[in-house]
């Protein structure tokens, strides 16, 4: 079993919604989400993506930018129709769909991403500007709003961790995280398992962004530009560019496991302790529906790790075996 405790990179992602986890692999993808009944419903798709297939995705730095657009389009997507099943508690009893369903989630996005320019890049150069008067140090004041931008990050995450949907997110965030953290470090995904796994991962959207911000500390130090505007315009222009940067990092961070790779996590890691919270056995049972609906865990644990079929049969034999302390990724 010692050649079982390193992790191999699965190469599926997830993402919290509305009471179940979005799981991707490839283009394909599923939404798992517990109904208002106790059951479990599970829409599986295909995504190729905006650019679909075309080579510029597998371009490095350049792949990034799109693997983010893809992300807010599909993770809207998703939450949209985890949401559905519960304006059915509440409507006439019919799902949303067709050219409706695909404007608003098109709204939706374009809304978010605004409202994400003004919180977390106008208003922390706006805050910094506001110092220009006591430091005569530009330098100093790049610096300041970068970190004014982190911190309203963090402020953000754990201010939001008050709404009761929200904390429920952030359980099935943790969820989504154990069942890969399961298949990554060699186990069976059982839901015994999966609950002993770590509910952080270096792969997450909370370490990328945690990334984005530290990159745009980097690099918006050395912009010298006088006109205000300028200075935000360009602010909001290059921020494609810092995405790239920080999905090579991410993407980095999600295949290695050498001592500086832990160290430049270790910050993501830290805030991810507030955007993900200890999910129940239910919870974990959302999540695994959503992996096993996308990914052959079984197949890929034979591959990599070594495991035969007579080993993965019953399952019910692995969920006390080997048993650890909860991992810290």
């Amino acid at each position: 079993m010692a050649g079982r405790r390193h992790n191999r990179y699965s190469g599926i992602g997830g993402q919290a919604v509305l009471e179940g986890v979005m799981m991707k692999n490839k283009e394909k993808y599923a939404v798992a989400v517990r109904r208002p009944d106790g059951g479990i419903s599970v829409e599986v798709n295909n995504y190729p993506g905006v650019l679909c297939g075309r080579r510029i995705k597998d371009i490095p730095f350049i792949r990034g930018i799109f693997n983010f657009i893809d992300s807010l389009i599909l993770g809207t997507r998703c939450l949209n129709f985890s949401a559905s099943f519960y304006e059915e508690e509440e409507g006439d009893g019919s799902k949303k769909g067709g050219m409706g369903d695909r404007l608003m989630t098109t709204l939706v996005t374009c809304f978010s991403v605004l409202l994400a320019v003004g919180i977390f890049i106008v208003l922390p150069y706006f805050l910094a500007a506001q110092l220009n008067g006591f430091l005569r140090n530009k330098s100093l004041t790049a610096i300041i709003e970068g970190v004014l931008r982190i911190v309203i990050f963090i402020l953000y995450i754990w201010g939001i961790s008050a709404m009761k949907d929200i904390r429920r997110l952030y359980r099935y965030h943790g969820a989504e995280h154990k069942c890969i953290n399961c298949i990554e470090k060699g186990r069976p995904l059982t839901p015994a398992n999966a609950m002993r796994s770590s509910r952080l991962h270096r792969r997450c959207g909370t370490s990328f962004i945690f990334f984005v911000f530290f990159i745009s500390i980097i690099l918006f130090f050395f912009i010298r530009v006088e006109n205000p505007l300028w200075r935000v315009g360009l602010r909001i222009l290059l921020m494609p560019v810092v995405a790239g940067i920080s999905y090579e990092i991410i993407r980095l961070a999600g295949r290695s496991d050498n001592i500086l790779v832990r160290l430049i996590s270790a910050p993501g890691m830290a805030i991810q302790r507030m955007s993900t919270k200890e999910p129940d056995r239910q919870m974990v049972e959302v999540a695994i529906a959503s992996v096993e609906a996308v990914f052959n865990w079984r197949a890929y644990l034979m591959e990599n790790f070594g495991y035969t079929e007579e080993e993965l049969q019953p399952e019910e034999k692995w969920s006390e075996s080997d048993s650890e302390e909860q991992d810290d990724i």
